[in-house]
């Protein structure tokens, strides 16, 4: 019995540096960064600059992958099915995580249970803004006509339960006015009739609207962010003009499947917070529009929680359906 006891912590010692170096090794194929969106958006953007400095920092290479549908649900549910072994990082948004399962009847996973929070990476405000044509030139114009003409001023969205359709029916909540919802299928014929004039408004994403607000064909009225952007300095936010509960922003995150390694997980977050603060990377995300939150995955837990609730709320209150 002693000789057999003895061998038995013999092999223990012997595979203890073993299993260490396996763990060690991570990663020793190349990562999967899941995007649920197709390529070209603000989601697919952040994994494609973030990737090379993962890349960099943790070595073995890191492939981006978009696997759309059902607004980001479908990605979404193939991360839930992906081994939590370090090699699918889910590289989301609010859509899949906050708005598809209050919208998406039956999603195949749990936004709250089944992932690995490690950071939202960065946010983007909404910016109301109407054509440089318009007669309203202000929020309170906005909201005379709003109380003269219940339900006669249309806003254009990207379709239905996206951010800007959903900052819009918060803005009505909040206001205790009512405007008329136009969804588009996808943001560009949105544009295109807003700055056409055959919609009156948008409560678009700043890095959707910047180019043509900056170039003076729309008119910038509000922001929904919780201070100025200095990429419109002169446009006053929701809460200054007394309206703190329309405070929004659009934001990336990422995670993993849940039962990541506490030593993967570790750093994956170090790293992500390495990319976001190199010069390079963070002065491109600002000039995009982005600001950079980089927060841990305690943070990260608390505000999905919050976000989900408050998501529901503007949902169910609004009666809300997917297309």
């Amino acid at each position: 019995m002693t000789r057999l006891t003895t061998a038995l912590a013999a092999l223990a010692l012997a595979c203890a540096p073993l299993g260490a170096a396996w763990a060690d090794t991570w990663p020793s194929k190349p990562v999967t960064l899941l995007v649920p969106f197709p390529p070209g958006g603000s989601t697919d953007m952040i994994a494609r600059t973030l990737g090379p400095k993962l890349q960099e920092k943790l070595g073995g290479t890191f492939v981006v992958a978009n696997q759309a549908g059902a607004g980001g649900t479908v990605g979404a549910a193939a991360a839930k099915r992906a081994a939590p072994d370090g090699y699918t990082i889910f590289v989301s948004s609010l859509g899949p995580f906050v708005i598809g399962p209050h919208l998406v009847k039956g999603v195949a996973y749990d936004p709250l249970k089944d992932f690995d929070y490690l950071t939202v990476a960065v946010q983007a405000p909404n910016v109301l803004a109407v054509p440089a044509a318009s007669p309203h030139k202000s929020l309170a114009d906005v909201l005379a006509f709003h109380k003269a003409n219940p339900g006669k001023m249309s806003f254009a969205s990207a379709g239905n339960g996206t951010s800007d359709h959903l900052t819009a029916e918060l803005f009505w909540q909040e206001t205790r006015t009512t405007g008329l919802h136009i969804p588009y299928k996808g943001g560009a014929p949105a544009m295109s009739d807003l700055l056409g004039g055959q919609v009156d408004a948008s409560f678009m994403n700043i890095n959707t609207g910047l180019a043509n607000i900056k170039g003076g064909k729309l008119r910038a009225l509000a922001i929904t962010s919780a201070k100025r952007s200095p990429l419109l300095p002169d446009v006053p936010t929701m809460d200054e003009l007394g309206y703190k509960g329309v405070t929004v922003t659009s934001w990336q995150a990422f995670t993993a499947p849940k039962g990541l390694p506490a030593d993967i997980k570790a750093k994956l977050h170090e790293a992500l917070l390495a990319g976001l603060a190199d010069p390079a990377i963070k002065t491109k995300l600002l000039d995009l529009g982005f600001e950079i939150v980089g927060n841990t995955p305690e943070q990260f837990t608390a505000f999905q929680a919050a976000e989900f609730a408050r998501w529901k709320k503007v949902i169910e209150t609004g009666k809300i359906t997917a297309d």
